[in-house]
């Protein structure tokens, strides 16, 4: 018993030196607040105030204003979309000239973090600084990561045993990382009472 409960010990030092060290990191937290900034488009009081003769079909209406202009938002049973605040037509997907005027704007609070815009793919953004942006054009929201981002969702993954990034294996990882815990604790308690019996 005693053998099995070494070769476990070795076994799982890895396990428990990365969780230690992942957990202090969790605790402390250093670099949150910048790799989870929320990036929110920046709005402007709305000018005019329009009312639209509601649809049946729309669950919810929003109004905003932007940089580019007023932006009314509707959702239906199959989601959000973004549609023409007169004629009230889809507006599928905004120009890359939109997207960069829009983008400007709402990072222009912290040129630190974001830098300056480099390229545009789609609704892709990426900043001179590595910062990678989306952007949703139906709800009129961003969404920002770098390094750092990735840094910490590494560590995720590292505490939580998601070792291979294919998500059966990485479920298995974590079962048998945890059987090996209960089965580490529970030799030792049986090897801690066996002994208190000796001494006794």
């Amino acid at each position: 018993m005693k053998k099995l409960h070494k070769y476990l010990g070795f076994i799982m030092i890895f396990p428990f030196v990365a969780w230690t060290i992942t957990g202090v990191y969790f605790f402390i937290k250093p670099g949150y607040k910048a790799a989870y900034e929320s990036l929110p488009i920046k709005t402007y009081p709305l000018i005019e105030d329009m009312q639209y003769k509601g649809n049946e079909t729309w669950l919810e209406t929003r109004r905003i204003r932007s940089i580019l202009g007023t932006h009314l938002l509707i959702k239906n049973d199959k989601g959000w979309q973004q549609r023409d605040p007169t004629t009230l037509n889809v507006v599928t997907a905004p120009t890359k000239i939109q997207i960069e005027t829009l983008l400007k704007d709402a990072i222009a609070h912290n040129p630190l973090r974001y830098g300056n815009i480099i390229s545009i793919d789609g609704l892709k953004i990426v900043t001179d600084t590595n910062i990678r942006i989306s952007l949703n054009w139906s709800k009129m929201s961003l969404y920002q990561q770098g390094k750092d981002t990735d840094f910490i969702n590494r560590m995720y993954k590292i505490h939580y045993l998601q070792w291979t990034g294919i998500d059966s294996i990485d479920k298995v990882l974590g079962i048998v990382g945890l059987a090996l815990v209960l089965l580490l604790a529970f030799l030792g308690l049986i090897m801690a009472i066996g002994y208190k019996k000796i001494i006794g």
